[in-house]
């Protein structure tokens, strides 16, 4: 039998390995209790899982946010998923996921929890151009096991989420936090990889304001190939990849492609290795910090602080 830290240790490198592990749970069906679909989110995000506490419902609360818990002395907002994913509970709100990421620590009430999951992100696709609300970031598709037929599983854009539940940034507040323009080679951009709507938004805003031009795409795999495609062209006018390209800024998690592989990949080309490259990630904790160590990125900054960010981009574009 595996000790704790053996599990813990293994579930840690499967970030050098393009795998992750994913949480399955149900949030419900339709109004007859049909059709329950399986949702999934990162394992690194969940700080624990349990049963259902006491409620203390807040005066004015938001629509969806079902009240606050005591928690060994933390205070935690308690969000209705079911209510935002706009399905109905069979059995009731019987479990609670406290989550940590972007800063933040919330909780996700759900109806069950089913198991833990481990994938290649080449088993996930982007759900971006599939019918949904937004909320759905990408499709995992889980193998067949124990005579079961496989099953898809949506990875919720809890970003996204959270995003919808709170009020929008005042771009002269962007402005104000990222001081003055950062000054990069002319001809040369920012590229930028994240899967997620809402933060490829808030990194658009930022990077504006900051005088920044940049290209965006939307998983490892399409960064990777854009940034080949980019230093061929490169290449074809007489000149080299840092004359188009300034730095790299990935999300880790992203269908096809983690960030922790395209920043290896990057770093371990020959027509790369002096790129600079940023991992701006909802993920924190010392565990992932010490994994960005060893794949060679320049810098790790938290989501999402556009103050943070500018600071750091400006450290890496002019150590």
């Amino acid at each position: 039998m595996k000790s704790v830290q053996q599990e813990v240790d293994e579930r840690s490198n499967l970030t050098g390995t393009n795998k992750f592990e994913l949480l399955l749970f149900r949030l419900g069906g339709d109004e007859d209790g049909n059709h329950s679909e399986l949702f999934g989110i990162n394992v690194f995000k969940i700080r624990e899982i349990v049963a259902m506490p006491e409620i203390t419902a807040i005066a004015g609360s938001p629509a969806h946010v079902l009240g606050v818990v005591n928690l060994r002395g933390q205070i935690i907002q308690v969000l209705d998923l079911p209510s935002i994913a706009g399905v109905k509970p069979k059995t009731g709100l019987n479990i609670m996921l406290v989550t940590e990421f972007a800063r933040t620590t919330q909780a996700f009430a759900v109806e069950s929890v089913e198991e833990i999951v481990r994938l290649d992100w080449s088993q996930v696709m982007s759900a971006e151009h599939s019918a949904g609300s937004g909320m759905v970031t990408s499709i995992a598709r889980l193998e067949p096991q124990d005579g079961q037929p496989g099953r898809l599983a949506q990875v919720l854009d809890v970003e996204t989420i959270l995003r919808d539940l709170s009020p929008e940034t005042d771009e002269r507040q962007v402005q104000q936090a990222v001081g003055g323009k950062i000054v990069i080679k002319p001809g040369s951009v920012v590229l930028a990889a994240d899967d997620s709507v809402v933060a490829r938004a808030l990194i658009e805003q930022g990077l504006d304001a900051m005088g920044l031009p940049f290209v965006m795409t939307k998983s490892g795999k399409e960064c990777w190939e854009q940034l080949n495609a980019i230093a061929a062209a490169a290449e074809g006018e007489g000149r080299s990849v840092y004359d188009k390209v300034a730095a790299v800024l990935t999300d880790l998690e992203m269908p096809e492609m983690d960030g922790f592989t395209l920043t290896r990949k990057i770093k371990t080309h020959q027509r790369f290795s002096n790129l600079p490259v940023v991992i701006h990630s909802s993920l924190s904790g010392t565990t992932n910090e010490e994994h960005v160590k060893k794949v060679g990125a320049d810098a790790y900054v938290a989501k999402y602080s556009a103050e943070d960010l500018s600071r750091t981009l400006r450290a890496v574009l002019h150590p």
